[in-house]
Order: structure tokens, then sequence, then C-alpha cells
């Protein structure tokens, strides 16, 4: 436990001593300097997130891409973001256990947003496997793909409205985070989500070129890289999911 703890303090010093965390977390970038958008097809739009660190904004002071979407866009959002923790297993900050408490059914939610955590590989969390398509409940929620349909058919039950996945930016070799990504897609077929690929998205990736103080890492961008990156890319793509369930 000491040295966890010493490990975690090492980090977080090394985080907040970076340039890139200084700079990307400028007070340029602050909420109350974001200006609100009344033409925003998000206005007004309940959404629920559901996610990790980068759904928290760990390395940006609290705040992430959610939070400049409620700013900038009117967006009603649920945030529900706990840094470490996993899509699998019955842990009380766990993504499982947060979606059962954090949400509530008759918030009539437009959409529901979820983050494929980078964080189960890490910690060990058995990948498991995509069950039957006739298969809606009693899923093996100690595994990662099992917790994921556990997901899925809970908020087809309790939400009634359209899912969405989104993936993060990884590059350690060390952690698979490309075949978890394969398998949500496979997915697809069976529970009708929509998915976010931010991972394989090209264009993300010239952007980021663009902004050399937009991520502290691999996984967790600043608030400069959530504001000029991840906000107009999320602009642009959940109109379009809630537009398709309307119609």
């Amino acid at each position: 436990m000491t040295s966890d703890v010493s490990s975690l303090q090492t980090f977080m010093t090394k985080m907040t001593n970076s340039v890139a965390y200084q700079r990307g977390n400028a007070s340029t970038f602050n909420l109350d300097q974001i200006k609100y958008n009344s033409d925003s097809p998000l206005a007004g739009k309940r959404i629920a997130f559901l996610g990790s660190s980068v759904t928290y904004g760990f390395a940006a002071h609290g705040v992430s891409f959610v939070d400049y979407l409620q700013a900038q866009d009117g967006v009603l959002a649920a945030k529900s973001a706990v840094s470490g923790t996993t899509l699998a297993g019955n842990a009380s900050d766990g993504y499982l256990a947060r979606l059962n408490r954090d949400f509530s059914p008759s918030s009539d939610y437009d959409l529901f947003v979820c983050q494929l955590s980078t964080n189960d590989n890490r910690h060990g969390k058995e990948l498991g496997h995509i069950t039957p398509k006739d298969q809606r409940d009693n899923f093996a929620e100690d595994t990662t793909l099992g917790a994921i349909e556990a997901i899925c058919a809970t908020v087809q039950a309790k939400f009634h409205c359209p899912l969405v996945f989104y993936t993060c930016l990884q590059n350690d070799p060390h952690h698979d985070y490309q075949t978890l990504i394969k398998e949500l897609v496979k997915l697809q077929d069976k529970w009708h989500f929509e998915i976010i690929d931010l991972f394989n998205d090209s264009g993300l990736h010239a952007s980021l070129a663009a902004h050399p103080n937009a991520m502290f890492d691999d996984v967790h961008p600043t608030q400069e890289g959530y504001l000029k990156v991840w906000l107009p890319l999320f602009e642009r793509a959940l109109p379009r999911f809630i537009d398709k369930n309307i119609g």
C-alpha cells in the first residue's frame, strides 16, 4: 500500500510539473472563458456520461469535454466519472455500480455516452466473450465484455435512449486496448449502439499534432486538448445520434 501511494505521489508530481500540463491548463482554457452558443443543436439535450479518467478530466483539473459541452453547447449533462475505474467488476466506484446509482430513469435522457475504459487490461480484468444474440441477461460482469453487455442491457431497459461508446487514445504496447475495440465493434451487431472511435481517428491525431500541449500523456488530455480537439469532434458526432433516434 505504501508503495502504491508513493507511486501515485511520484506520478502526480510529474504531471503537475510537466510543461504540457501547465500550458495545456492555462487560464485561457477555463470554463468561465467559454462563450455559450445558443444556436447549438445540443442545447437543452439531456445526455448521460459514464466513464473513468478521460470523462472526468484527470489531467485537466476535473474538467473534460463533458464540461465544455455544458458551457458552450448548453448540454444538460449527468457526468459520472471516477479515474482508474474499470468496466468489469463489482467495485463500489466501478462502471456498473455507478450506472445503477448515479443515473435516474426519470431523467428522460436523449443520449447515453460511455467511455471504453483503458483500465481493464491494466488491472488484469479478463476480456471474456460475446454471448449469443438472444441472451439479454446473466452476463459475466467480472469480465470486460460481460460488463459492456450488462451496460447495453441496462441502458436499453432503464433509459430507452441511444447508447454511444467512445474509445480513447492509448499508446502503451503492454496494454492491448485495440483488441477490446475490435470486440466492441463486433458487439454492435447485437446491441445496435454507436461508436465514436477516437483511437483510430486520423483527423483527431492530426489535430493533436497542431496542439502540442493538448495531451499530458498518451491517454489523458489537458483542458486545451478537450476544448480544441475533443469538443469539436463531439459537437459534430452527438447530434447525429440524437437525430437518428428521433427520425
